[in-house]
């Protein structure tokens, strides 16, 4: 467990997770569409981990505490070191667990595991317009409004376009050895 509140707890998501993993997205299949695409299969989800065997990106999972069950999924993307000290992120809820606010506590946990352990600076998210549930979600953590970058990202057969919305670290900040001094 890498970080919790009162009712939620934030995990590495593991091959282990597979089975419980595929069946929630396919549960979810509804919630999700037309905004992202997440691995249904085993066979997708064993593609999907290898992206985090680098350590560039992470894959978290949103556990409930009371009941154990994967309310969501974060992935931490594209770390970046060095002057940037950033990275974006991608999130979903889990059908049977969406609309009781995990997802806000998770992402909370998120951003002070990024911001604390792994020492980011800059955290992204890219949201197509019309998702009006993760727009309102980034808005309570805090996060402005930097843009819109036109066909940002594929998905559902088409080049889609995104706002992009980011947060900083709080201050103090304790800074990650890579980047220089000067």
């Amino acid at each position: 467990m890498l970080r919790m509140s009162p009712r939620v707890e934030l995990s590495p998501l593991t091959l282990s997770d597979q089975d419980e993993f595929c069946t929630l997205v396919r549960a979810s299949t509804e919630l999700h569409r037309p905004w992202m695409q997440l691995p249904a299969t085993p066979e997708e989800f064993q593609v999907w981990m290898r992206r985090f065997e680098d350590g560039t990106n992470q894959g978290l999972l949103v556990r409930v505490r009371e009941t154990g069950e994967a309310a969501g999924m974060v992935n931490i993307n594209s770390i970046i070191r060095g002057r940037y000290q950033g990275a974006s992120l991608g999130y979903a809820a889990f059908a049977p667990s969406a609309g009781y606010g995990y997802m806000t506590e998770g992402l909370t946990a998120t951003l002070q595991y990024a911001f604390t352990d792994l020492r980011l600076h800059r955290l992204e998210a890219n949201i197509q317009p019309a998702n009006k549930a993760s727009l309102a979600l980034v808005q309570r953590l805090g996060f402005h409004y930097e843009g819109v970058s036109p066909a940002y990202l594929y998905i559902d057969g088409g080049w889609r376009d995104h706002e992009r919305w980011a947060i900083t670290a709080p201050s103090p900040w304790t800074p990650d050895p890579s980047l220089p001094e000067v």
